[in-house]
């Protein structure tokens, strides 16, 4: 059997040498140019950093054998031609003053360089102003006059023909051309004033008509539905400004492929931006599935790094806190108000989705008001002449007055009447509907102006007990249980860094982890509804979880875990016989409550059922 070949490098010494500017030049292609898509995305943030008002892609073989940007923009005269060829060559800096304050989409100087490396470049561009238009032949340099409008055209065909190795990698025409369209439709989507198209093969694949407003665009570039099932995000906390809009739970898909994050225009994929997002949905969202969202975020130039990433689609934040907090309470406020406002349907999956954008509703809801039960391990019973059970774990352990009443938040409510509240608003029907008849001791069935409502009870009267025992418990620690012997671990220094700085705030999580060694740490008190698991383990989680994310978020978090399960248990249960007037006053705090839509768990606590939808059950009319 012959040995392997040997992969090792000569243990030869070679002499270090400059390397050639072309070989410099297609090492920079590698990092900047991954496909076709690359080059139409650094192509088209030129061509938005010169004004344009109208760009149009060209390609042919999903840009394998042709990528041609068209702009309308200010083009570039005749002796700048050859220079903007030139590696690192830029009009958008000059200085590192500019550098950490760079407000334009390219900055790097090196994408056409690059990309003139690795493929055949000519670039045909005419000067607001000038007589004539120029165009430069990257391979020979040769600069000859065109007739072309005020603007520049910029022609890559045969990309890698230089470096066919890397021509190898590339999926076929029908996937290079998906990624190129989606390149276009987000710069679309960041700049609604501009209008896109896209040709291929001599045929318009995808065309976006300038417009004055940003929801045109993303009704344009998203769909319909996406307005009609997400909800509008304006906030602005200190320097940070958050807009756009969010996908209502129930429009959340398997796969993360609508989600488009800016910051001051630009498309990016950042770790803070993607965990403050995810924290947002945390308590409306079921299982793995992935939210859709189309937010813009405005923050000052020089508190962002955008020089961080070759392709700069990477950024960093100089208070990645503060921007996490206001992306997070930004989506957190937008989701809160209930959809029941707006309760028409829109088609889904076993039942209907409510369509969202909720307009505020005319009618005010009386507080409902909960008798208090004092007492510790007891709750009270969630209904009237239904018998205690104890609904949640001891409240008392929770450092905080409020935690001293926890039947507050699972008392029997006094159901208001339906019809004189009604007639009180000038007879304008509740959004949720008057209750007609539980079925099966599971649902609720209600009519609304628009239909059929159905009601899943368990769900929502779990998602009113949370949201109350959230109020309560606000800023609340979590009670711990010291331990009779410490559980020492052997920590990375990461840990230990991370214990020591957080010091302050483990102890609202009802932990106490102490340094044991310079090597070691001691975990000495765990939260006590906790005490049964692995303090070890705990412990490493919870640091592992601090060091990446705000503490303040953190700490929220585990409270929040904490009072999902104890609002669980605390919820009317299935089978339980409910009065007329017991249903009607679960649907009224429905109304009043944040996030019903959703149970803690994020199943939807609500369907909506149309006349016509009913009317095509039956086939009526046909």
């Amino acid at each position: 059997m012959s040995a392997l070949p040997s992969v090792l490098p000569s243990a030869a010494r070679r002499p270090i040498r400059e390397l050639p500017d072309e070989l410099i030049s297609q090492i920079a292609a590698g990092e900047v140019v991954e496909r076709p898509a690359s080059v139409v995305r650094e192509l088209l943030d030129n061509a938005l950093d010169a004004g344009a008002r109208q760009v149009t892609v060209r390609l042919a073989a999903g840009g394998v054998r042709l990528i041609s940007v068209e702009d309308d923009g200010h083009g570039l005269p005749r002796d700048e031609l050859p220079l903007a060829l030139r590696r690192h060559a830029t009009s958008k800096i000059a200085s590192l003053g500019e550098l950490e304050t760079v407000g334009t989409m390219g900055f790097r100087g090196e994408a056409l360089a690059a990309i003139n490396a690795i493929a055949e470049l000519s670039l045909l561009s005419r000067a607001a102003g000038a007589d004539s238009a120029f165009a430069l032949d990257g391979r020979t340099g040769e600069l000859r006059p065109v007739a072309r409008a005020t603007g520049t055209t910029v022609e890559v065909r045969e990309l890698f023909f230089a470096t066919p190795a890397r021509r190898k990698f590339l999926k076929t025409d029908a996937t290079e051309l998906a990624h190129c369209v989606e390149a276009v439709r987000r710069h679309a989507l960041a700049r609604p004033e501009v209008g896109f198209a896209v040709w291929h093969e001599g045929k318009l694949v995808e065309q976006w008509r300038a417009t004055t407003a940003r929801d045109p665009r993303l009704a344009d570039a998203l769909g319909d539905d996406f307005l009609a099932q997400s909800v509008a995000v304006e906030h602005a906390a200190g320097p940070v400004r958050v807009a756009g809009r969010a996908g209502i739970p129930d429009a959340a898909r398997s796969r993360g492929d609508q989600q488009f994050f800016y910051v001051n225009g630009r498309f990016v994929r950042d770790k803070v931006l993607a965990h403050a997002v995810r924290s947002a949905y945390e308590d409306v969202l079921h299982g793995q599935r992935q939210p859709v969202y189309a937010l813009y975020l405005e923050i000052d130039p020089a508190r962002v790094d955008v020089n961080v990433h070759p392709t700069k689609i990477e950024v960093r934040f100089r208070d990645g806190r503060e921007v996490h907090q206001a992306v997070r309470h930004a989506l957190e406020n937008a989701l809160a108000a209930p959809r029941a406002g707006d309760a028409v349907s829109v088609p889904a999956a076993p039942f209907f989705k409510p369509r969202s954008a909720p307009a505020a509703p005319a009618w005010t809801q009386p507080a409902m008001h909960f008798a208090a039960e004092r007492g510790l391990g007891d709750a009270a019973a969630m209904w009237p002449g239904q018998r205690r059970e104890p609904v949640v774990a001891p409240l008392s352990s929770f450092s905080t007055a409020a935690a001293q009443d926890p039947a507050s938040a699972a008392s029997p409510v006094q159901a208001p009447n339906t019809d004189e509240s009604a007639a009180a608003h000038g007879g304008e029907a509740w959004p949720l509907g008057r209750a007609l008849a539980q079925l099966q001791g599971i649902y609720i069935l209600a009519e609304n102006s628009h239909g059929l409502v159905i009601v899943d009870m368990h769900a929502a009267h779990e998602r009113i007990v949370y949201e109350r025992l959230k109020t309560q418990l606000d800023g609340a620690a979590i009670a711990s249980q010291p331990l009779l012997i410490p559980a020492t671990f052997a920590a990375t220094p990461q840990e230990v860094a991370t214990a020591e700085a957080c010091a302050a705030v483990l102890p609202a999580l009802g932990l106490e982890i102490t340094p044991f060694s310079p090597r070691t740490l001691a975990v000495r008190a765990v939260p006590g509804a906790l005490a049964d698991g692995d303090p070890v383990e705990l412990a490493r989680g919870v640091l592992a979880e601090l060091a990446q994310h705000d503490a303040s978020t953190v700490v929220q978090r585990a409270q929040n875990e904490l009072l999902s399960t104890m609002a669980c248990h605390g919820a009317v249960r299935a089978n339980r016989r409910l009065t007329i007037e017991e249903m009607n006053a679960l649907l009224r705090q429905m109304e009043a409550t944040e996030r019903s839509d959703q149970c803690n768990h994020g199943r939807p606590t609500w369907r909506q059922l149309s006349v016509r939808e009913l009317d095509g059950l039956f086939m009526r009319g046909r």
